[in-house]
Protein backbone atom coordinates (compact mmCIF):
# COMPACT_ATOMS: atom_id res chain seq x y z
CA UNK A 1 0.00 0.00 0.00
CA UNK A 2 2.76 2.48 1.00
CA UNK A 3 5.17 1.44 -1.91
CA UNK A 4 3.98 2.95 -4.45
CA UNK A 5 5.08 6.61 -3.58
CA UNK A 6 4.64 8.83 -6.66
CA UNK A 7 8.22 9.86 -8.45
CA UNK A 8 9.57 12.48 -6.44
CA UNK A 9 8.61 11.55 -2.68
CA UNK A 10 11.13 10.68 0.08
CA UNK A 11 11.83 7.54 0.62
CA UNK A 12 9.53 5.63 3.11
CA UNK A 13 11.94 6.03 6.29
CA UNK A 14 10.04 2.86 7.51
CA UNK A 15 10.66 0.74 4.87
CA UNK A 16 11.56 -2.67 6.33
CA UNK A 17 11.04 -1.93 9.69
CA UNK A 18 9.24 -4.54 11.45
CA UNK A 19 8.49 -1.68 14.40
CA UNK A 20 6.81 0.34 11.62
CA UNK A 21 3.84 2.24 13.43
CA UNK A 22 1.95 2.34 10.06
CA UNK A 23 1.80 -1.70 10.28
CA UNK A 24 -1.27 -1.49 12.37
CA UNK A 25 -3.08 0.54 9.04
CA UNK A 26 -2.13 -3.04 7.19
CA UNK A 27 -4.30 -5.39 9.16
CA UNK A 28 -7.62 -3.41 8.48
CA UNK A 29 -9.57 -5.47 6.43
CA UNK A 30 -10.34 -3.84 2.51
CA UNK A 31 -13.88 -2.79 2.73
CA UNK A 32 -16.50 -3.87 0.56
CA UNK A 33 -17.71 -1.65 -1.86
CA UNK A 34 -21.19 -0.28 -1.04
CA UNK A 35 -24.12 -1.65 -3.30
CA UNK A 36 -26.37 0.76 -5.28
CA UNK A 37 -28.87 1.74 -2.56
CA UNK A 38 -25.92 1.45 0.18
CA UNK A 39 -24.05 3.97 -1.84
CA UNK A 40 -27.33 6.41 -2.85
CA UNK A 41 -27.97 6.39 1.47
CA UNK A 42 -24.27 7.87 1.95
CA UNK A 43 -24.77 10.37 -0.68
CA UNK A 44 -28.26 11.24 1.18
CA UNK A 45 -26.21 11.59 4.36
CA UNK A 46 -23.69 14.00 2.81
CA UNK A 47 -26.18 16.33 1.53
CA UNK A 48 -28.04 15.98 4.28
CA UNK A 49 -24.83 16.76 6.37
CA UNK A 50 -24.34 19.96 4.18
CA UNK A 51 -27.83 21.16 4.77
CA UNK A 52 -27.18 20.99 8.42
CA UNK A 53 -24.27 22.32 9.18
CA UNK A 54 -25.11 25.25 6.93
CA UNK A 55 -28.27 25.87 9.58
CA UNK A 56 -26.21 25.06 12.92
CA UNK A 57 -22.59 25.63 12.36
CA UNK A 58 -23.72 29.45 12.51
CA UNK A 59 -25.25 28.67 15.93
CA UNK A 60 -22.20 27.11 17.28
CA UNK A 61 -23.54 23.42 17.00
CA UNK A 62 -19.72 22.04 16.00
CA UNK A 63 -21.21 18.29 15.01
CA UNK A 64 -23.36 15.33 15.85
CA UNK A 65 -23.17 13.01 18.40
CA UNK A 66 -23.83 9.40 18.04
CA UNK A 67 -24.40 6.63 20.51
CA UNK A 68 -21.65 3.71 19.56
CA UNK A 69 -23.26 0.22 19.34
CA UNK A 70 -20.08 -1.23 20.48
CA UNK A 71 -19.23 0.57 23.65
CA UNK A 72 -22.86 2.31 24.60
CA UNK A 73 -21.07 5.43 25.14
CA UNK A 74 -21.31 8.74 23.27
CA UNK A 75 -19.41 9.79 20.50
CA UNK A 76 -18.80 12.99 19.58
CA UNK A 77 -18.21 13.81 15.51
CA UNK A 78 -17.15 17.51 14.16
CA UNK A 79 -18.29 18.13 11.10
CA UNK A 80 -15.53 17.56 8.67
CA UNK A 81 -14.49 14.18 10.46
CA UNK A 82 -18.31 12.97 10.01
CA UNK A 83 -17.85 14.19 5.98
CA UNK A 84 -14.55 12.46 5.88
CA UNK A 85 -16.03 9.02 7.14
CA UNK A 86 -18.46 9.33 4.68
CA UNK A 87 -16.31 10.05 1.96
CA UNK A 88 -14.46 7.34 3.32
CA UNK A 89 -17.42 4.97 3.02
CA UNK A 90 -18.04 5.99 -0.93
CA UNK A 91 -14.03 5.50 -2.02
CA UNK A 92 -13.72 2.15 -0.01
CA UNK A 93 -16.41 0.93 1.87
CA UNK A 94 -14.80 1.78 4.91
CA UNK A 95 -14.28 4.05 7.80
CA UNK A 96 -10.58 4.49 9.11
CA UNK A 97 -10.17 4.99 12.25
CA UNK A 98 -9.95 8.67 13.72
CA UNK A 99 -9.06 10.90 16.09
CA UNK A 100 -12.22 11.43 17.95
CA UNK A 101 -13.28 15.44 19.13
CA UNK A 102 -10.88 16.34 22.09
CA UNK A 103 -12.55 17.03 25.62
CA UNK A 104 -16.14 17.92 23.66
CA UNK A 105 -18.68 19.87 25.59
CA UNK A 106 -21.79 18.05 25.19
CA UNK A 107 -23.97 20.64 24.89
CA UNK A 108 -22.08 21.74 21.06
CA UNK A 109 -23.41 18.21 19.70
CA UNK A 110 -26.76 17.52 18.46
CA UNK A 111 -28.32 13.86 17.12
CA UNK A 112 -29.40 13.05 13.49
CA UNK A 113 -33.08 13.47 14.41
CA UNK A 114 -32.26 17.06 16.14
CA UNK A 115 -30.86 18.09 13.20
CA UNK A 116 -33.85 16.65 10.94
CA UNK A 117 -36.31 17.95 13.20
CA UNK A 118 -34.43 21.78 12.96
CA UNK A 119 -34.41 21.61 9.07
CA UNK A 120 -37.68 20.40 8.72
CA UNK A 121 -39.01 23.32 11.04
CA UNK A 122 -36.88 25.67 8.88
CA UNK A 123 -38.35 24.64 5.67
CA UNK A 124 -35.58 22.18 4.05
CA UNK A 125 -37.15 19.03 3.29
CA UNK A 126 -34.18 16.39 4.52
CA UNK A 127 -34.04 12.27 3.11
CA UNK A 128 -36.45 10.17 5.18
CA UNK A 129 -34.02 7.49 6.29
CA UNK A 130 -32.74 6.67 9.65
CA UNK A 131 -29.69 6.66 11.45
Amino acid sequence: MRDHFPPGLPPDPFAGDPSDPSAALDAIEPGIPLDESERMAVEEDLADLAVYEALLAPRGVRGLVVMCEDCREDHYHDWEMLRANLLQLLVDGTVRPHEPAVDPRPDDYVTWDYCRGYADAHGHFIGGHDH
